[in-house]
């Protein structure tokens, strides 16, 4: 792996790339505090991987393996909210990042272990994968215990997810769940001891950096902002990506690969 993060950046965002997967770590250890350098890097990053055609793929992660983060650090933010001049400017961005993320047309996969909490919840949340430790993962808003709710769409994605029960049980209750528990309410897709953990989460982002890129993007456009379509709407759109992929490089590459019996290989 190698780093192409600019030295200004690199205290708070560490960037590293392996082939088309590109690797985001939060960098400070071990609670992994998103600073406002932290969320600067990381906005300006999200902005450059949507660019770079190189990057197939995305790894969000926390430094170490004790956890991944517990969100913003509250000490910064009364300073926070003088530098960007008042308290709406400082969320606007935190949800402008995250649904950056959200509508990146290159899959993300969030590794979450121990504290996932604030922040540290919300940012997985607008991603595309999450994978979470089978121990020690405490996963929660608890915002309610600060007086206040979630600032950075929380309530709104994890709703979605897991449903309006399992999400006012998690809020109002200030309750954090377990990796396993959170793979049984549908919040994570896949559950693996930590010493597997980080390992699994970028093969499978090998795995979707090696399926065709334009497919991939079609597909993100198509199911992230379902819920908010009609079906018809739905399938329309469906069909527009279905006649766009159609006679490309890659689908031509798959359709042979079929008929010859062997594996593609796509994105060249």
């Amino acid at each position: 792996m190698h780093s192409d993060q600019p030295i200004g950046a690199r205290d708070a965002l560490r960037v590293e790339d392996d082939g088309p997967v590109r690797t985001l770590t939060i960098n400070d250890p071990p609670r992994n505090r998103m600073s406002m350098a932290f969320m600067d890097a990381l906005e300006e990053e999200v902005g450059r991987i949507a660019s770079d055609p190189r990057v197939r793929a995305v790894v969000i992660r926390g430094a170490g393996t004790e956890h991944f983060s517990v969100g913003m650090d509250l000490k910064e933010l009364p300073d926070g909210i003088k530098r960007m001049g008042g308290p709406e400017p400082l969320f606007d961005q935190r949800l402008r990042v995250l649904h950056a993320i959200e509508h990146l047309e290159k899959p993300v996969v969030a590794v979450l272990a121990g504290y996932c909490l604030g922040g540290g919840l919300e940012l997985p949340l607008a991603c595309h994968f999450r994978l979470a430790a089978e121990e020690d993962a405490r996963i929660g808003l608890p915002e309610m215990d600060l007086g206040g709710v979630p600032g950075w769409g929380g309530s709104a994605r994890l709703t979605r997810l897991v449903g309006p029960a399992h999400a006012l049980d998690m809020i109002l209750r200030v309750k954090f769940v377990s990796g396993p528990e959170a793979l049984r309410i549908g919040l994570v897709h896949e559950v693996w001891p930590v010493g597997e953990l980080f390992d699994r989460a970028h093969d499978l982002a090998q795995q979707l950096a090696s399926q065709p890129a334009g497919a991939v993007a079609g597909m993100l456009r198509c199911i992230v902002d379902a819920h908010e379509r009609t079906l018809e709407e739905n399938l329309a759109l469906e069909r527009r990506e279905l006649l766009a992929s159609f006679g490309t490089p890659d689908q031509i590459e798959g359709y042979r690969a079929f008929l010859e019996k062997r594996m593609p290989q796509f994105n060249r």
